[in-house]
């Protein structure tokens, strides 16, 4: 092991300026990485913050359902496992609701002779999934005018999140393939500057892992300061784009950035795990011809 560090620290020394350039391009692409990651992971929390924001559904009454059959409705939901709360709000509170929303214009509301806005039930369910089968317990009773809620807006949202990360993934994807055929050109170039050394090692009986061993190790080293570099470069980027911009989130979208010590604590495995991943397997294809003659 000590041998095979050895050896591999030397040719990096050697190789400085293709280890350079490997190291370069396998940064660049993790940079790429790195910000789609940051952009999949606050993406899918905004989505869930929306979710869970829009988990109610408004039922608005005739004006001739009773007090008595709102009560029954509200006890068949309040049954329901899908629904968490349940409640009645009258047509005043509807209406002292809608005069807070209009802020300076509440006068316009003052100016008609009666309430036009319905009694109704606001009903809490524990997953925007529930919605449907909520709604379908309603619709059955005839004391209903009509329903609200934001289903169809929430499926959009998530139909809009899954193509962002399925076109992530398919970036992701991509871009792996591209960082380890520029590592196995890299090893391959320091593999034919070597070549006459590995064809001496074989005939005098090295096994084929002895003679891959600095290699192997030259590329995980290539990967490893490729992370790093990565890593630093995305902290920055993240540390400042949350100091200017998060405040900003919080007011338009009611949620706030995912924090930058949890992205960059599962970042630096990922990092590390891709840098050591690519700079193996571009080792082994290219050292693969070589030893399998």
């Amino acid at each position: 092991m000590i041998y095979t560090l050895k050896q591999a620290l030397k040719q990096f020394a050697r190789n400085g300026a293709m280890a350079s350039a490997s190291v370069f391009s396998i940064t660049a692409i993790l940079l790429i990485l790195g910000v789609v990651f940051l952009l999949i992971v606050n993406v899918t929390n905004i989505t869930e913050t929306v979710r869970s924001d829009f988990d109610t559904i408004e039922v608005y009454l005739l004006d001739s359902t009773e007090r008595a059959d709102a009560d029954a409705i509200m006890k068949e939901l309040a049954a329901a496992p899908e629904v968490t709360e349940v409640r009645y709000k009258s047509k005043e509170e509807a209406l002292e609701a809608f005069k807070v929303k209009f802020g300076d214009k509440a006068y316009l509301l003052e100016m008609r002779q009666s309430n036009p806005l319905p009694n109704s039930l606001v009903v809490k369910v524990g997953k925007i999934e529930d919605c449907d089968a909520v709604v379908g317990m309603v619709r059955r009773h005839e004391g209903v005018e009509n329903i609200n809620y934001y289903k169809e807006t929430i499926d959009k949202l998530v139909r809009m999140t899954t193509f962002i990360q399925y076109g992530a993934l398919a970036v992701i994807l991509a871009l792996l393939i591209i960082s380890v055929v520029v590592v196995s050109n890299t090893i391959k170039l320091m593999v034919l500057g070597r070549e006459r050394e590995i064809s001496i090692m074989k005939y005098v009986g090295a096994t084929n892992w002895f003679i891959r061993g600095p290699f192997l190790v030259e590329g995980i080293l290539i990967g490893l300061i490729s992370a790093l570099i990565s890593l630093g470069v995305v902290y920055l980027m993240y540390h400042r784009f949350e100091q200017a911009f998060g405040t900003d989130m919080i007011v338009m979208l009611s949620t706030n950035l995912v924090p930058e010590r949890f992205m960059m604590a599962n970042l630096s495995v990922i990092f590390a795990a891709l840098g050591v991943s690519i700079g193996a397997c571009g080792s082994i294809i290219s050292m693969r011809r070589f030893l399998d003659t």
